[in-house]
């Protein structure tokens, strides 16, 4: 995964997703070019994961800080 794809917001990761998904929906595409697209797809999806992931750990720790904040 390449710097520029670090600071892809999530919204901006998606949106390629979608237009990848559109090319390889193409049944005359070479093997070569969707085996391209798959790849950069699935690096997008580890992003997102990994973007998603870290929002997630944000908002647990943010419940617990009101939790710990209320006792």
């Amino acid at each position: 995964m390449d710097e520029n794809q670090k600071e892809l917001s999530l919204e901006k990761a998606f949106t390629q997703l979608d237009e990848i998904v559109a090319k390889m929906e193409n049944r005359n595409l070479p093997l070569e070019d969707a085996f391209e697209y798959y790849q950069k797809g699935v690096q997008l999806l580890k992003l997102c994961n990994e973007k998603i992931s870290r929002v997630e750990k944000q908002m647990i720790e943010i419940q617990g800080e009101q939790e710990h904040d209320v006792f």
